[in-house]
Order: C-alpha cells, then structure tokens, then sequence
C-alpha cells in the first residue's frame, strides 16, 4: 500500500500450484534467509513462521536494526501493513454473523447523512464491494497531500476523507472491475467502527485479538511493546519511519508478530477452536475475479487456484516493513514471512515457495567487493533519450544513479563494470575506458538492453509542456486496460476531471493533457498517445518513454 516513485518494472505476484511438496526443512529455510540477507541484502532481519499439522515453527535471521545487536524471533513485532486488510474483513464477517449488519448494505448506511457517497447507475457502493476491492473507488483519495511523506497517511483527516467522497464520480460501474483500493479498505473500517460505537483499535481487540489472545497486534505501540519493535529500513536500507493511519486504519495500520500471525492462522485452518471460526469460513465464499488468471478476491483474502488446489494470501508494505501472510486449507499448512525493509524482492516469493516448493525464489545479483576508488571512472551523464538522463554520483564508498524527474539510488557492483539495483530488477554495465573515463553504459531492465553515451556540458533544460483542459466526455473513452507485455498492463481510469495511469504492480500517476490525444506525466519523463476508432474510444495507446515507443492495444 505504499505510493512511491519507480522506474517503470513489471512484477508480477503469482502462484505456480502443482502437486504439493513437503514443505521445506528448518535448514533449508535458514539457508533462504541468510542468502536473502546476508548475499542479497534484501533486509535486515527476517521472521519466518509455519504451521500444519505437525505444529509450529520459528526460523529467523537478522536484528531488529542496523546495529546488529538483538536478533529477531518470533515475538518482534513489523509493521504488518496491508495485511490489516484481513482482520478489517474479517470484522465485517463477524459483524454480519452477529446480525449487526448485511454484505449488501449500502457504506453510506453507516457514516453521517451529511457525507454523499458516489452513487453510479442506480448502484450504491456497499459494504462487500468494498472488501472485494469493487467498490470503483480508487486506490488512494486525490486529496491525500501529506505534509510528511515519510509517514505519509499521519495527518489525512477523516473530514478530508468526507469531503473526498462526496465531491468524487465513479469513472465505471460498481462491482464491474477489480481495483485494489487503500481507500476503500480504510473506509470500510471506519464504516464497521462506527457501527460498533467505538474505534477500529478497539474494535479489532475486542472482537479479533482478545478472543484468539493475540496479545502483540495493535496499532498503538505501548512502552512494554515498543523494545520488541523492529526498525523500519527502506528500499536501500536506510532508517525509515514508522507509518501512521488514523483515519484508514482498516487499510494498514496494524504491528504483530510472527507468533501471534500464526495464532491467526492456527483458528482459520481449525487448529485452534474459536467463537470466529464461522466469520472465517464465510470470507472466502464470496469471490470475484481480479482479472490476472486463475486469481480471485474473497473477503479480505486472494485466493489463487490451480489444478484442484488453492492458496490464500495477502501480502503488505509500508515505508520500512513487508508482509506475507497465506496458507493451503486443503494440506492445511500455513506461513507468515516478516521483514523490516521494504526492499523490491519482499517476503512474498519466500512466502509461495514454502506454500509451493516450485514456486521459484527470487534472484537478486550477488554484491562483489570493489575498490570505490574506480567508481570516478564512471562518474558523469549518460543520455538515454533525448532530455531523459541518467547521472551517476559516488558519494564515499558508494555509486549512485538517478534519471531525469526520479529518485537517485544506489548501485551495487556485480563485477568490474557491472552493477545492480536492489529498489527495481535493473542492471548497469559501463563500457570500458577511454582516457580514464567510461564512455557510455547499458541499462539492463524489462528485458532490453538500452544504450547512453556520455555527455559533457550543464545539462539541458527539459522540454517545456503546456497543459490544457479536455472534456471530461473525451476522457471516459480512454478509461481501461492496455496490455503492452503479457504480464505488464497499463490501466488508465479517470477521476472527475482527471486522468490517471497505473502499470502493472506500481503506484499510480496523473496525466496531463498537451493535446485532445496526446498526455504526459510529470512524474517521469513519459508520454501518451491514445489511438481511437470513429466514436473517438481509444483501441490502443502509445507509450513514448526511453526515446522508444511503445503500442499497448486495448484489453477490455
């Protein structure tokens, strides 16, 4: 759930489910963590917890922080971020089985006459539409400008969150399409907790927590709690802050530990007797497709099929941490994967694999040792396209690159002249000297390989982009899905009189118009053309980025 910049990069979360493998040894799972710490310095510690029918185990690796002085253990406690969104449906589930409120009840049942939720075509926006990620809300409040954006939902307001909702159109049909929405998760717990007369901490301990004795999930971090707090590390493992959600709660805004996940799972696969066990059953009859193949949404949970056999997951992040929770009802086996950094190759394909032993581990390149001192030869500017630069800076010890309109992140050698970035799977290779200097160098990502020679001189100013207004009519028939690749989608959806676009697994952008057709993003140095039929629907778009273009055809 966490809104960043990236280069554009396809990640896709899926499961590969065939006949099911034992699941591996407490060895083997120890050999995973110390490579993906150790080798890969994809975090800085790691807690893995499995249950089935022979009991529960505990395998770690890592420390709280940095300094390196206590190990983690199954009673740290990580940020569990989206994974939240699980006891949020799973309050709902209770909530209807305790005949205090319907599936199809209308969300605007429960908040203040004065706020007008978004209605389209007859259909108002209920309860399960929310926790199937139907609701047609999108994935985060346009109004959701932090002040901080290291904590970046502390001090959005519930009143903000009225006033987005009753300003906001639905750009389609409710429960038509599959949207993962942080804001339509959040509602849905602020919604359940006013109902109850009470808030969504509260809520969550007396009905969830208290009767399975969960006794270190929270959103509030006592003093007896916080020195079992792990420290949030980011993307390059640098001390990042700890998140906030009051007012979308229900989306992210729960800490636990690995063994209280695993007292979690223990009452879902009927391991451990609980007054809750008919709420769980019921949360995965209601399903809907996501639109990826053989993947649906239940309430809260996804739910991935194969061959007969299914997975249950929710994975989550936040600024410092990730999460993976998932298990198989039918072997009845269960894992939690929990991290604090929030490095691109999370707990998730740790998680499938001990689900799935041919669900394959992710591969990040291994760092070599390098003399930093070589690091000058590739210091400079390199050109990928015209006005979209890559600057590469040593800082010390370290080589850092940033492209033009992004973020600057570090790389880490491979080989001589071979670097890697841990953020994004992208690679760099820089040719050889010339007169003590590289004279060009290769970004290796999305499969091409994308040459930059060097350039001297200040860099050039960007190309100015005048922003005009174009009827909202017009942009309704750009709204949908382009496939540019077979695992990589470009969505583009509208909000009021807005244009926003969202690749596969990525944050989403707004577009600009220069032209009736033709967009661009500030975000990136990016642009888009729409290709439309007589009635002026977009058939295809044009991805214009790198000084290549790109065609995406329609897939809806």
């Amino acid at each position: 759930m966490w809104p960043m910049k990236r280069l554009f990069v396809a990640i896709l979360l899926s499961f590969s489910l065939v006949a099911k493998a034992a699941t591996p040894t407490t060895d083997e799972i120890q050999k995973i963590l110390v490579d993906r710490i150790d080798a890969q310095r994809q975090s800085v510690g790691i807690v893995v917890g499995i249950i089935d029918a022979d009991g529960r185990r505990i395998v770690s690796h890592g420390h709280l922080d940095a300094k390196g002085k206590r190990a983690v253990d199954g009673n740290t406690l990580f940020e569990i971020g989206s994974v939240t969104k699980v006891f949020t449906s799973l309050l709902l589930a209770d909530a209807v089985a305790r005949g205090e409120v319907a599936l199809t009840d209308p969300v605007a049942k429960y908040l203040p006459a004065t706020v007008k939720v978004p209605e389209r075509g007859g259909k108002k926006i209920t309860l399960q539409d929310l926790a199937t990620h139907t609701s047609a809300l999108p994935r985060l409040p346009a109004n959701l400008t932090p002040a901080n954006a290291e904590n970046p939902y502390a001090d959005y307001t519930v009143a903000q969150m009225y006033d987005f909702l009753s300003k906001y159109e639905l750009s389609r049909d409710i429960g038509a399409q599959y949207e993962y929405s942080n804001l339509g998760a959040g509602l849905l717990g602020h919604a359940l907790a006013r109902r109850a007369g009470k808030d969504y901490e509260t809520l969550v301990r007396e009905r969830i927590t208290a009767p399975l004795a969960m006794k270190s999930t929270t959103v509030a971090i006592s003093e007896a709690l916080k020195p079992r707090l792990a420290s949030g590390h980011d993307a390059q493992l640098q001390p990042a802050a700890n998140w906030d959600l009051p007012t979308l709660a229900g989306a992210g805004a729960l800490r636990s530990s690995a063994n209280d996940m695993l007292t979690f799972l223990a009452a879902f696969l009927g391991y451990e007797k609980s007054p809750l066990a008919p709420a769980m059953a019921s949360m995965l009859t209601t399903r809907k497709p996501t639109g990826n193949d053989g993947l649906k949404i239940a309430l809260g949970w996804h739910v991935a099929s194969k061959d007969g056999r299914e997975i249950v997951w929710h994975n989550g992040g936040t600024g410092g941490y990730r999460s993976f929770i998932g298990f198989d009802p039918k072997s009845r086996t269960g894992v939690v994967v929990l991290s604090n950094a929030a490095t691109a190759a999370g707990p998730d394909d740790i998680g499938r694999h001990l689900l799935d032993r041919d669900s394959p581990l992710a591969e990040s390149p291994k760092q070599v040792a390098a003399d930093a001192k070589t690091f000058d030869h590739f210091v400079g500017r390199y050109e990928l396209a015209p006005n979209f630069v890559m600057t590469v800076t040593r800082e010390g010890e370290q080589l850092f690159v940033q492209l033009t309109g992004q973020p600057k992140f570090e790389i880490f050698p491979k080989g001589d002249r071979e670097f890697f970035l841990k953020v994004v799977e992208a690679r760099i290779t820089f040719e050889p000297d010339v007169d003590g200097r590289a004279p060009a160098l290769v970004l290796h990502q999305n499969g091409r390989d994308m040459p930059a020679k060097r350039i001297e001189g200040e860099a050039p100013a960007p190309k100015e982009r005048k922003e005009i207004a174009v009827d909202p009519a017009v942009l309704e028939r750009y709204v949908g899905r382009y496939q540019l690749t077979p695992d990589f989608v470009i969505a583009i959806t509208r909000e009021q009189n807005a244009l926003f676009l969202q690749a596969t697994a990525q944050p989403k952008f707004p577009i600009f118009a220069e032209s009736e057709r033709d967009f661009f993003l500030k975000a990136l140095d990016a642009q888009i053309t729409f290709v439309v039929d007589a009635e002026g629907r977009a058939t295809q778009l044009v991805l214009h980025q790198f000084g290549v273009d790109q065609t995406a055809k329609r897939v809806d």
